[in-house]
């Protein structure tokens, strides 16, 4: 019985040290977003529109020939209803 033990607190030791570094990473990822937050305010004291700078965000991410095809769709749609 004391194998099984000696597992067992091998185990929990294990997992409260997972728990631990994701706890610690949800932390640094609340302070990012704070971060963030702030930047995106500085922006918007300047000037800028932070819904277009998310969305450039967005697109800056995105994979160079899907943002090409989507844009070429969106263009044939667009002819298509005379826009």
């Amino acid at each position: 019985m004391s194998d099984m033990s000696e597992a067992t607190r091998v185990t929990a030791a294990e997992l409260r040290q997972f728990i631990e570094r994701v706890e610690r990473l949800d932390a640094e990822k609340k302070d990012i977003a704070e971060q963030q937050k702030e930047v995106m305010a500085e922006a918007k004291s300047r000037g800028y529109d932070t819904r277009i700078i998310r969305k450039l965000i967005a697109i800056r991410k995105r994979d160079k020939e899907d943002l090409a095809e989507e844009e070429a769709v969106l263009e044939l749609y667009k002819e298509a209803l005379g826009m």
